[in-house]
């Protein structure tokens, strides 16, 4: 009942403070990553440059003086104004294009997007792993040091060897170095979460991991990890642009338009009059459609592509997940760190020689680190498979 309640206790802490937490430090990444601020400005440029692919044609203005002799200042001369356009169902094809187009470079943003929380999230989870084992190296330390300070006193006193004592120092030493290593790895991650965030300042110091949900239907939390892949959704969604792109080319065979105002004027007589005219593309619009029909069969090429590995990645994914719950399940942390609590009082009573505690002590201690470190893949591969939420 008791550790039910632990427990109870480490998940609730885990909702307050834990989703909180890198929640925050999710939301601070995506207010300050340069990267992310870049490819933002770049998706309003390429969106903005897609929109203009469907402007009219600018007017033209053209004005011809003619002089002759015998006659002072202008003899003749000439006026036109014009304006060309497409065929109007071109512009309504170039539209929905345009439209589609821009949904492949919003989704382009959001996968980026979507990898740069996601690697932020992922530095969350180890700097979680690295204060958790923070803690057991601190345990560890001031064990040994109580330990030793025994052995000295047990020495003094004629009940301990000096091959006991030193046992205890290079313990100390090599958790002493553990630490020292912990503190560097320490310092990189949050290092790299300081770069995603523009380097401007965060603290982070959770201890337990954000509470999720269980799984119970593996197969659904397959379908569902495939149906939010951003890449899958953006294959999809070039597919989509280059059909209608082959559609508009289709219709490159229709001329062009052009209305004018013309006016010439002889002396003082004028004339005024209006002007049509048409060009046809006979050459220009040349292996244009050929080209579209092809980009379009890339696109399904690359679709297939994406799906099939984006498919074997999240059940390669889903599987890693089952085995590594299932590993986590089998350590009992409870058991472990009251073993630990029996083991020292066994050699402080004497019941248990130096060289037996530390045997099983080791033993312990790195059962704890696996299963600290199995939590982690856990929660990592977790925040893979639901990355579609962030």
């Amino acid at each position: 009942m008791k550790t039910v309640i632990m427990v109870a206790a480490a998940l609730a802490f885990g909702v307050n403070a834990g989703a909180q937490g890198i929640d925050e430090i999710l939301r601070s990444v995506e207010r300050n990553n340069k990267e992310l601020k870049a490819l933002g400005e770049q998706g309003r440029a390429d969106a903005l440059d897609i929109e203009a692919q469907n402007n009219l044609e600018d007017p033209s203005v053209e004005y011809s003086p003619f002089f002759a002799k015998g006659v002072s200042g202008i003899a003749t001369s000439e006026l036109v104004v014009k304006q060309g356009f497409d065929f109007p169902t071109l512009y309504a094809a170039r539209s929905k294009s345009g439209k589609l187009q821009k949904e492949v470079v919003n989704l382009g943003y959001q996968t980026s997007r979507c990898n740069i929380l996601l690697s932020a999230k992922q530095l969350c989870l180890d700097l979680i792993l690295l204060n958790q084992e923070r803690d057991l190296l601190e345990k560890r330390r001031k064990n040994a040091d109580e330990l030793l300070a025994m052995y000295e006193t047990r020495m003094k006193n004629g009940d301990a060897t000096v091959l006991e004592v030193n046992k205890v120092k290079m313990d100390r030493m090599n958790v002493q170095t553990e630490v020292t290593q912990n503190e560097v790895a320490h310092q990189t991650a949050l290092q790299s979460l300081l770069a995603l965030n523009g380097n401007m300042p965060l603290e982070f110091d959770m201890r337990q991991y954000p509470s999720s949900e269980a799984v119970v239907d593996y197969e659904a939390l397959y379908d569902r990890a495939v149906a939010s892949e951003l890449t899958l959704r953006s294959a999809r969604a070039e597919v989509q642009a280059s059909a209608q792109n082959v559609k508009v080319n289709r219709q490159n065979w229709l001329p062009k338009l052009e209305v004018g105002y013309r006016r010439n004027t002889d002396g003082s007589d004028a004339s005024n009059g209006f002007m049509v005219g048409a060009s046809f593309p006979l050459f220009s619009g040349r292996n244009r459609l050929k080209s579209a029909k092809a980009r379009l069969q890339e696109s399904e090429l690359q679709l297939d592509n994406v799906r099939v590995r984006t498919e074997n990645n999240v059940r390669s994914q889903v599987n890693e997940m089952k085995q590594l719950r299932h590993a986590a399940d089998t350590y009992d942390t409870a058991l472990l760190y009251s073993t630990l609590d029996l083991l020292r009082k066994a050699v402080e009573g004497g019941e248990l020689s130096l060289i037996e505690y530390y045997v099983e002590a080791d033993a312990i201690y790195r059962n704890l680190q696996t299963h600290m470190q199995l939590e982690n893949k856990y929660q990592k591969v977790w925040a893979e498979l639901t990355k579609g939420d962030l």
